[in-house]
Formats: C-alpha cells, sequence, structure tokens
C-alpha cells in the first residue's frame, strides 16, 4: 500500500503546521487567551487589528471620538450655523515581521522522523510565541522593559516594529504611598486601598472639556468591571496585609459576581468592588525605587476597555504565522522557522493613555 508522505516545505505541510502553531499559542498565552477581543468595538482590554491582514501596509491607524462640550442653545435663538465640530484623537500601531528559527539536529542526534520533529518543534515554538507575546504586553502596557530576569529580551529592549515604549502619563499611574519613584517606601505594598484609589480615580477622571479619554469598564456577562493584574510579590503582600475574614471577602465576592464563567474569572484571586484581581509572574520589576533608588518595586497594570492593542499583518500564507523547514548540511540538519508580522503598544491618545492605570508599589520577594 502506497503511503501518503507531507515533505519538507510542501504547502499543506506550511498551512497545517502555521495554522496548528497559530491555535495553540492562542491558547497558552495569557493576555490572548483571557483578555483580547476582536476590532474597534470590543470591550476587552487588548483590541486586536486585522486590517493589514489583508490590505498592504506596516501601520494601523484607529481613531478615538472627543466628546462633545458647551451649553445648549436655548429658547428660540437661532441654533443654525453654531454646530460643534467633531474632534478625533488618532493613534497607530506599527507592525513588522518577527521570526524564531529552531534547528532540529543531525540525523544521528535525532533518530526521529520529520514530523516528530515538526511535532516536537511546534510545541517548543508554541511555548516561546505565548511568552513572548504576553511579554510583550507586560512591556508596552508599564511603558518599560524593567528588570525581570526570565524574560526572552536583554535588559536593553526598547521594543519592536517602531513601537516606543512610552512611559505612564502623571494621571494614570498611582503610588502605594509617597506619590513618585522616589518617594515611595517599604510601606507602600500593594493594598485593598490602592484598588479602591484606582477604581475610584477610573471611574470619575476624563470625559466632558478636560480632553481625557475616560477608562471604560469591561462588560463581563452584563456586569461592569476592571480588572487588575499583579506580580506573585504584589499578591502576597496584599493578602498578607489584609486579615483573613477580608481576603475571604475577597474571594467570595468574585465566585458571586455576574459573569463568573467568563475566562477573565477564570484563576482570579478574587474582587475588590467591581476590580477582579490577577497575578502573573511577567508584571514587571524595578530595583531602583525610593530616596536611595534602591528599593524594589513592581508596575501592576489596572485595566478598562482597548488599555491595549495587537495587529497583524498576514505572511501571505493566509494564517497569522507563517512556517518553513530548510533542510542543512546537504540534508542532514533541519532547520524549522516560524514567524509572525505583527506589533504591539499601549493605546494613547493625546499622549495620554487610555484604558489602563499603572498602580506603582514596592514589592520585595517574601522567600
Amino acid at each position: 500500500m502506497a503511503q501518503t508522505i507531507v515533505g519538507l516545505n510542501d504547502p499543506k505541510a506550511r498551512k497545517l503546521w502555521s495554522a496548528d502553531l497559530m491555535v495553540n499559542v492562542a491558547k497558552q498565552s495569557y493576555w490572548t487567551r483571557k483578555m483580547m477581543g476582536k476590532g474597534s468595538e470590543t470591550t476587552q482590554p487588548v483590541m486586536l487589528q486585522t486590517d493589514l491582514e489583508q490590505e498592504a501596509g506596516d501601520a494601523v491607524s484607529y481613531d478615538l471620538s472627543v466628546q462633545l462640550t458647551g451649553e445648549l442653545i436655548e429658547g428660540d435663538a437661532k441654533a443654525e450655523g453654531k454646530g460643534e465640530k467633531l474632534d478625533f484623537f488618532t493613534d497607530k500601531v506599527m507592525i513588522d515581521q518577527g521570526r524564531k528559527p529552531v534547528s532540529c539536529g543531525g540525523k544521528m542526534s535525532r533518530k526521529r522522523t520529520v514530523h516528530d520533529l515538526r511535532k516536537v518543534g511546534r510545541n517548543r515554538l508554541t511555548e516561546y510565541w505565548a511568552r513572548f507575546y504576553d511579554e510583550q504586553f507586560f512591556m508596552y502596557g508599564s511603558g518599560a522593559r524593567g528588570v525581570n530576569d526570565d524574560y526572552s529580551v536583554g535588559l536593553d529592549y526598547t521594543g519592536r516594529a517602531g513601537n516606543p515604549f512610552q512611559a505612564p502619563d502623571s494621571d494614570h499611574i498611582l503610588y502605594g504611598d509617597g506619590g513618585s519613584k522616589a518617594l515611595l517606601t517599604v510601606a507602600g505594598k500593594m493594598s485593598r486601598v490602592l484598588i479602591e484609589r484606582a477604581n475610584t480615580k477610573a471611574s470619575s477622571m476624563g470625559g466632558g472639556s478636560t480632553q481625557i479619554a475616560e477608562i471604560q469598564p469591561i462588560n463581563i456577562g452584563g456586569g461592569e468591571h476592571f480588572v487588575v493584574v499583579m506580580s506573585p510579590f504584589q499578591a502576597h503582600d496584599l493578602k498578607t496585609g489584609t486579615d483573613a475574614g477580608n481576603w475571604l471577602d475577597i474571594q467570595k465576592a468574585a465566585a458571586a459576581a455576574e459573569g463568573a464563567s467568563n475566562p477573565i474569572f477564570k484563576d482570579n484571586l478574587g474582587m475588590i468592588g467591581n476590580t477582579i484581581l490577577h497575578k502573573h509572574k511577567s508584571v514587571i520589576r524595578f530595583s531602583d525605587y525610593g530616596a536611595g533608588t534602591n528599593l524594589p518595586a513592581a508596575r501592576a497594570l489596572f485595566l478598562g476597555r482597548q488599555g491595549l492593542v495587537l495587529a497583524f499583518g498576514s505572511p501571505g500564507n493566509g494564517l497569522r504565522f507563517d512556517w518553513s523547514e530548510v533542510p542543512l548540511d546537504h540534508g542532514n540538519d533541519i532547520e524549522i522557522c516560524a514567524g509572525a508580522i505583527f506589533g504591539v503598544k499601549k493605546t494613547r491618545f493625546n499622549n495620554k493613555d487610555f484604558g489602563l492605570i499603572a498602580l506603582d508599589t514596592y514589592a520585595a520577594n517574601p522567600n
């Protein structure tokens, strides 16, 4: 009986492994699995833009319509010709190609079939791309690389695809205490009070003639919520700084909330007010806070709608990832490469962050 073999770089193989990689990365990435929705109408923290998957270009622009201001035309006073002009702020995200090659080794060291190697290579690439995406969201959301020692990129990394890191503006950052990076002390830890302050700030600032966009809550199961993603060190401080009864209430609030089956509620720490609490090890950390520039700190992200954007450009195969397999050394070695054309950034209008607030606190390793 004849055996069907899909060889190296066969078009069917490229599409199969590209699609498989795309699905698995989406399943493993924290941000794309829990926090992303498509298009400018999404109510999720990450806005997925796909315009360039069908059209040529290296940037996607998106607009924010500014609220109307001013007074009514009263009584019989003439309204004609007094229409207020519509104002828009514009932001854009750039995209570029990024690729990651993997060597499958020589024949004697492999002792496997090409198909097994594809699976092994796919699994390792899935892990890498999911981790890389998550790191991109944390760095761009925080506007900094930080000192995390388990990142894929070096400490001098400043971003990719022409999208620079943008530090939080003064209206979109809160500190555990002191009111600034230099004034943070060891007492300025993550706390219920800080999260309540952020919730109040998000619910009250902006709009009208302030030229600051309001942070819109995430719609989950008919309820309106915000999300805080904090480091494990910050989560430890929040738990140990709150008495057991209060912490139990925080957990009960999440379990009883509307939409508790939504992915954003999965693996949450609890809920304070209408803010769902999460922790993640890739939250950006620092080592230069306080008056002596020597205190460890972390930057939790308080998220509403569309605080971040991810844009893709198709590599030409109708899929978001490209897959290539190349024989090297006269066929003895095989190199697999997976790449995507994409860009990530924080949404920002009129030089102000949109959809998120940075929460900077003292955060030391408790171990």
